[in-house]
């Protein structure tokens, strides 16, 4: 079983999908493993590193492709690289679905199987192959770096000679996996954290972590959905959302917020009137704005000033941890691969539930 690494060529994007330990699993497994030199070289894993680990380097993309049966990525392909790799391979890459249109298209052309890492279904024995849970720890840990450093403020409280300091009041809105590890992150910084989520099960985890839970009241045993992620509200229950949001912001220093719905725009819990209401030196760290933002003047990839407040438009931030971003990436694409590759034979069961939720093209078919 031949399976190719190439070099990531979306800009900013540092990873790698399979890093050294679990390259040396797949070769001891009687896999063969092709790298483009390069590739691992910004996440910290050197073509040395990689080659001993079991690999063999290629030169370019096109010699890479032209060897291996199944090809590996964080980012999707581009239109030009779809058109190297050989047909009737399999893809293993992120797919969102804001940039798969024209790409799902020229992989069916190509009777290429991609399979959508995103697309992991939240069952059990799917866990530790969830790319969602295992990137968006990182963007929630790096979220918090990124608040507390464009804070005019310290977060901890500080004793000094120069009197005693107040802690910071940070405020995460969404409790998933990013939300809790930022509320984890502030907490061990030293800030007061509390947060809010219209999930059930959010409650419990927000406290067990030493924050305080913001409306309780709203939160309802429905709205939660089977794969674990909040449904989108109605229209009532989206006005009080807002209202309690826009009661309990005024005070904080740091708002970072991570509330997503598959498929759909990010719901809208910061508005403009709510910025205005904020405190000048405040900070808002955008971690949906590449689905539109939780905040009305969220701008994906840049950093704004409106009134005195900072909104940061946080995008792809694993990537700028790479290291063990790229650790994590390559433990769930590792998984993956050992539930598809049995005895060095690739196997596409449609019928089985992993494999019928992340394929997105099959046998020349938009799945």
């Amino acid at each position: 079983m031949n399976i190719g690494i190439a070099k990531e060529r979306a800009a900013g994007e540092q990873r790698i999908a399979l890093g050294p330990e679990s390259i040396a699993k797949l070769a001891k497994g009687g896999a063969s493993v092709f790298v483009e030199r390069g590739a691992g070289a910004a996440a910290g894993f050197p073509d040395a590193v990689l080659e001993k680990a079991g690999a063999s380097l290629e030169t370019d993309a096109a010699s890479l492709y032209a060897k291996s049966a199944i090809v590996l990525g964080v980012q999707p392909p581009t239109l030009d690289e779809i058109a190297l790799l050989p047909e009737g391979s399999v893809l293993i890459s992120s797919m969102p679905a804001a940039t798969s249109g024209d790409l799902v298209k020229a992989l069916a052309a190509r009777k290429i199987t991609a399979f959508a890492l995103e697309k992991v279904p939240r069952i059990t024995r799917a866990q530790s192959m969830d790319m969602l849970s295992s990137q968006s720890t990182v963007s929630g840990y790096k979220a918090v770096l990124i608040g507390a450093s464009a804070l005019p403020k310290f977060l901890p409280s500080l004793t000094t000679a120069a009197g005693s300091i107040p802690p910071a009041r940070v405020f995460v809105l969404g409790a998933g996996v990013a939300g809790l590890q930022a509320i984890a992150t502030a907490r061990r910084l030293g800030a007061i954290v509390s947060a809010f989520d219209v999930r059930a099960a959010a409650a419990e985890q927000v406290m067990s972590l030493g924050a305080t839970f913001v409306a309780s009241d709203l939160v309802a045993a429905d709205a939660e959905t089977k794969g674990g992620y909040a449904r989108a509200q109605g229209e009532e229950e989206r006005e009080r959302t807002l209202a309690a949001i826009g009661r309990h912001i005024v005070d904080q220093d740091l708002v970072i917020t991570t509330a997503l719905i598959p498929g759909r725009a990010a719901p809208v819990l910061i508005t403009k009137t709510m910025v205005g209401s904020m405190r000048p030196g405040s900070v808002i760290v955008d971690l949906a704005a590449e689905a539109g933002g939780n905040c009305e003047l969220t701008k994906p990839n840049e950093t704004i000033r409106v009134g005195g407040v900072t909104i940061i438009g946080a995008v792809n931030l694993p990537a700028t941890v790479p290291f063990h971003a790229s650790q994590m990436l390559s433990r769930n694409v590792l998984t993956l691969l050992q539930h598809l590759i049995k005895e060095n034979t690739l196997t596409i069961d449609l019928n089985d539930e992993i494999t019928k939720a992340m394929v997105v093209t099959h046998d020349g078919v938009v799945v």
